[in-house]
């Protein structure tokens, strides 16, 4: 590997890095609050990157108004998604794990029908010209999530530490029983987080939609290493599937230029299960009784 490709694939490590922390601390911030799993999460990112698609590419919208779009799509969805699915089946995690299961197979449908199945949208980036680091060409488009990455991630912990609404989130991840009993709406807040959950993946989609093919599978690739960060970083710990987004992205990009993108995945799976026995709260989760 020459210095121009090393530089090339760290940028691009830092890039993945944003990406998968951008969807994994939506994911960790709803399970936390809900203890369910959202497998559709993904897909919620798929949406987003169909929004730009079919706004920008299609319609002729300035690019920075259909990522919005693109956001704005991920919180109408995830309040849906949490007052349809997530509420009623409270406290049942089978039933939730099978209803997101089964909500995944819809949008992808969904998407199939909207935009055609088998075929890949392309989005022309809005900034064509390359960014030129040491001599190494990188995509505009690649470096432009990692600032968005910072500012939403620094922006959701910023919020859960010092504002009222973000200290009852943290509340009722700790233990609902006595959030409500402090006269905490329960039900506020498992909207809200899906609700910040469902933003964070819309934008993450939107921003990226420019360097992935979009297709109605695109929610089912991203979706498994989203959940392995997840894991690795720890259920419900925003600093860890932070750290954990950073380590996996650096991970599977490398392995991904170095061999292929399905060693890459294995790789990721491995360094997974040998966390795992040694911190099976994950990096920085809390152990639980």
């Amino acid at each position: 590997m020459n210095s121009q490709l090393l530089i090339q694939t760290i940028a691009n490590a830092i890039a993945a890095s944003s990406m998968y922390a951008l969807i994994a601390v939506g994911l960790t911030l709803a399970f936390g609050v809900m203890q369910m799993a959202n497998l559709a999460h993904g897909h919620f990112f798929m949406l987003g990157a169909y929004t730009v698609y079919a706004l920008y590419a299609k319609g002729g919208w300035p690019f920075w108004w259909a990522v919005a779009a693109a956001m704005g799509v991920g919180i109408v969805i995830g309040l849906v998604v949490e007052r349809c699915i997530f509420r009623p089946l409270r406290g049942d995690v089978v039933a939730g794990f099978i209803a997101t299961a089964g909500l995944m197979f819809v949008i992808e449908v969904f998407a199939g029908e909207m935009w055609g199945w088998g075929h890949m949208r392309t989005i022309p980036s809005p900034y064509m010209h390359p960014f030129k680091i040491m001599g190494a060409s990188v995509a505009f488009q690649r470096v432009l999530v990692i600032p968005f990455a910072i500012v939403c991630i620094g922006g959701v912990m910023i919020f859960m530490r010092y504002f009222r609404l973000g200290r009852a989130l943290r509340a009722v991840a700790q233990d609902p029983e006595t959030a409500s009993l402090q006269g905490i709406n329960i039900n506020m807040m498992t909207a809200l987080a899906l609700a910040i959950a469902g933003g964070l993946a819309g934008i993450a989609g939107g921003l990226m939609s420019t360097i992935y093919a979009v297709t109605p599978a695109l929610g089912g690739h991203v979706i498994l290493p989203a959940l392995i960060v997840v894991i690795v970083g720890g259920m419900g710990s925003i600093e860890g599937v932070t750290l954990a987004a950073i380590i996996m992205g650096f991970v599977m990009t490398f392995v991904t230029t170095l061999v292929d993108g399905v060693t890459a995945l294995m790789v990721s799976v491995a360094v997974m299960a040998l966390i795992l026995p040694i911190r099976p709260q994950g990096l920085m989760g809390h152990v639980t009784d």
